[in-house]
């Protein structure tokens, strides 16, 4: 189809058409009817993830498109919220509290703040979010405990080091013998990031030959780790 024929690419606005074509399928299709933000989580963590692999594998007619199935479960979220009976919300409140949320967190930007380098834009960015944020009592309030537990156990570690609290996990010594990861590359701390990729592959090996779960065993390690700096923070 060309413009003439095709609605949606004739549209002036295509993303006003997406959530026209969104509103549509929510109330004509029974299978997204039956939808719940709940039941609708497990779409967007592989969409995400999907989206990731096109990132990574460079891949420019996959990014399109998966960005496009991205913002379709942005829209889809929208769609459910706006029949919600008690606090009802749609796609216009969801960009509106976006854009006010960025005019805030930009004030190099939008207001007379100055930021000549990227570390000063994460200084007023920071000082916005903490503004926004006033009801939070920890630093790590907020995470999102659902995370892969790599990505979480970053997260944490990075914000208990901008709070200024450095706990540094003990290293653990397997009960019996186990394969222990050689070290790479002759030295005991990888020195790049594939070198660190060959010594978190190699403990996940030791785990499996453990027949341990890897994956838990970083949860539950988290789970010490912010008990430790929930107490720093008190001062305990």
């Amino acid at each position: 189809m060309d413009a003439e024929t095709d609605p949606l690419r004739s549209a002036a606005d295509p993303l006003r058409t997406a959530a026209e074509v969104m509103r549509q399928v929510r109330e004509r299709c029974v299978w997204s009817q039956a939808m719940t933000h709940r039941e609708l989580v497990p779409y967007l963590v592989e969409e995400s993830y999907e989206l990731i692999d096109a990132v990574e594998r460079d891949d420019r007619a996959e990014l399109r498109e998966e960005l496009g199935d991205l913002l379709w479960q942005v829209l889809f979220h929208a769609a459910i919220a706006a029949q919600d009976p008690d606090d009802p919300f749609d796609i216009d409140d969801v960009a509106r509290t976006l854009a006010e949320k960025m005019t805030r967190r930009h004030p190099h930007v939008f207001g007379d703040a100055v930021a000549r380098t990227p570390e000063e834009v994460l200084v007023h960015w920071n000082a916005a979010k903490a503004a926004e944020k006033r009801a939070r009592r920890s630093v790590l309030d907020g995470i999102p405990h659902a995370m892969p537990a790599l990505a979480l156990a970053q997260k944490v570690l990075g914000r208990a080091a901008k709070a200024g609290i450095a706990p540094v996990p003990e290293p653990v010594s397997a009960p019996g013998p186990a394969p222990v990861p050689e070290p790479v590359e002759g030295t005991s701390a990888p020195a790049s990031e594939a070198e660190l990729g060959d010594a978190l592959l190699a403990l996940v090996a030791t785990a499996r030959a453990h027949g341990w779960d890897a994956e838990r065993a970083l949860r539950e390690r988290i789970r010490v780790l912010e008990a430790e700096v929930r107490s720093a923070e008190a001062g305990d």
